[in-house]
């Protein structure tokens, strides 16, 4: 009987674990460059426009999670001025390092104050728990 007992509550220990070490992993800061892209049909799936507020996350980190991070909100700072947005995972970005992201035009502007000549820009960021 206390082996039945025994085995049935590691399980529901290993079930409830799961969940908090995702959210732990959520709250990662990570940090990498800012580049921008023109948006349109996106690997997630659906189609954006330039004016949303949408990242296309590094394919290290996209890959990691099978694309599981579609719809995931980012909370990203600009390392070099302190401005801060959240934006959404809506692409994958195939030749952005490991904590890299591409953003949107309107995200980059927003985090530049409208200088798209900067090109390129130091980050850090964060998942954002998912509700």
């Amino acid at each position: 009987m206390f082996a039945k007992v025994f085995t049935a509550l590691v399980a529901a220990s290993a079930v409830l674990a799961a969940p908090v070490e995702s959210q732990l992993e959520k709250r990662i800061q990570h940090d990498g460059q800012a580049t921008y892209f023109e948006v349109g049909l996106g690997a997630c799936g659906w189609w954006n426009v330039n004016e949303d507020y949408i990242v296309a996350l590094n394919s290290a980190q996209y890959q990691r999670n099978g694309g599981s991070n579609c719809g995931q909100g980012i909370t990203l700072t600009n390392s070099a001025n302190g401005k801060k947005i959240v934006v959404t995972v809506a692409d994958e970005c195939p030749t952005c390092d490991d904590g890299s992201l591409d953003l949107s035009p309107s995200a980059f502007a927003a985090l530049t104050d409208g200088n798209m000549d900067q090109g390129v820009f130091p980050i850090s960021w964060h998942f954002n728990r998912k509700q």
